[in-house]
């Protein structure tokens, strides 16, 4: 696939859409609409942004030292999450530091404070110390629905 050509071949393809879905009898109105719609540099398009991303860095060794409840199914996080751990974390009596974590969508954002959390909630659990935790506030219904079921699956096999 060329990123190039198929943007431009998108490109035409709405611009034929939107003439003959309009079908405009005025030539000038639709001449004025093909320019708009065309031009490269005031019209409807841009682009396109290709944008190339190296992999993101893994965690190196001792990562896990921070955590007493991880994934065993050979995960390992990129190095962004275990900085997070690390300030994050609740184990041996740490206190938890103000963290903000910006990096690329499917980095692992979430991971970054769900596990640090997950750890100190089964840390308080194993010291018999009930109650609630933490609350997980999401903006929509829909990613909340998605992070619960995320979070259901995590602890399947947790006692």
């Amino acid at each position: 696939m060329r990123p190039t050509l198929e943007a431009q071949g998108l490109k035409e393809s709405l611009l034929q859409y939107l003439s003959t879905t309009y079908g405009l009898a005025d030539e000038g109105v639709r001449k004025a609409l093909h320019a708009f719609l065309g031009d490269e540099t005031t019209g409807m398009f841009r682009g396109p942004y290709l944008r190339l991303r190296t992999p993101f860095s893994p965690a190196g060794d001792g990562w896990q030292q921070h955590l007493d409840w991880v994934r065993t199914d050979g995960w390992t996080p990129y190095a962004h999450q275990a900085r997070a751990f690390a300030r994050l974390t609740s184990k041996d009596g740490h206190v938890p530091e103000p963290t903000l974590v910006t990096t690329g969508t499917g980095s692992g954002k979430t991971e970054s404070f769900l596990y640090p959390v997950l750890d100190h909630c089964a840390r308080e659990r194993a010291a018999g110390n009930s109650g609630v935790k933490a609350i997980f506030l999401y903006p929509m219904n829909a990613l909340a629905t998605d992070q619960a079921a995320r979070i259901n699956g995590l602890l399947a096999d947790y006692d």
